[in-house]
């Protein structure tokens, strides 16, 4: 029931992986990942996906029983490690950045699987809003929130507070919003994308951990 820190193939700071494992102490690790994570000096308490990105040296550097294999080739290899993981937050590295499709395809696994997770980026964070949920951020701090689905929102403690309006992704979005006390988000259902800058790691994971 404790933290896990899952890595994915995309842009990966060793010193962001480093934070993270403090935060989150179990590894996890997305195919190929495990051999950054090796490179790193991490060593993996399990590693999720395909195995397609593999290589034999890495592979053989690996305790057999930690690599879990899944051939399910109508999922990613991060959809793989969401549904394996059974804990109370995930925080994800290496899954924004390098390949556009690769990163939307990590936003369509929020919101389709809707598990507590937030992916960390060298500049912002990420995670799937549930019906309600509450920041406490500083006044002028960036909120951006981003449908996948058309949904009515509230949004309020903003500098652009709005009840009612209706955002959608072939429509509008809400970017580039600010704080101004207290942020409450709701939303008539799952679909919303919650966007900070990555120093509000802290209040993000308090928001998710409080979701019921």
């Amino acid at each position: 029931m404790e933290k896990v820190t899952l890595l994915g193939g995309g842009e990966l700071a060793p010193g962001t992986v480093s934070e993270l494992l403090t935060i989150a102490p179990n590894l996890v690790c997305c195919d190929g990942a495990a051999g950054r994570a090796l490179a790193m000096g991490h060593v993996p308490d399990a590693v999720v996906g395909d195995l397609d990105s593999i290589d034999a040296e890495t592979r053989a550097r690996l305790d057999p029983a930690t690599v879990h294999f899944s051939g399910d080739q109508d999922t990613t290899d991060f959809d793989k490690a969401l549904l394996a993981i059974d804990a109370p937050l995930v925080l994800g590295a290496g899954f924004m950045g390098r390949r556009l499709d690769h990163e939307l395809a990590c936003y369509n696994a929020l919101v389709r699987w809707d598990r507590r997770c937030i992916l960390v980026g060298d500049h912002d964070i990420c995670f799937h809003a549930p019906a309600s949920v509450r920041l406490d951020l500083p006044k002028g701090t960036r909120v951006s929130v981003f449908p996948l689905a058309e949904r009515v929102v509230n949004l309020r403690g903003l500098v652009w507070s709005h009840e009612g309006i209706t955002l959608s992704p072939l429509g509008r979005v809400g970017t580039s919003n600010a704080a101004d006390g207290v942020v409450e988000i709701e939303s008539s259902g799952p679909g919303l994308l919650v966007i900070l800058p990555v120093g509000h790691l802290n209040a993000a994971m308090e928001a998710v951990l409080a979701m019921p």
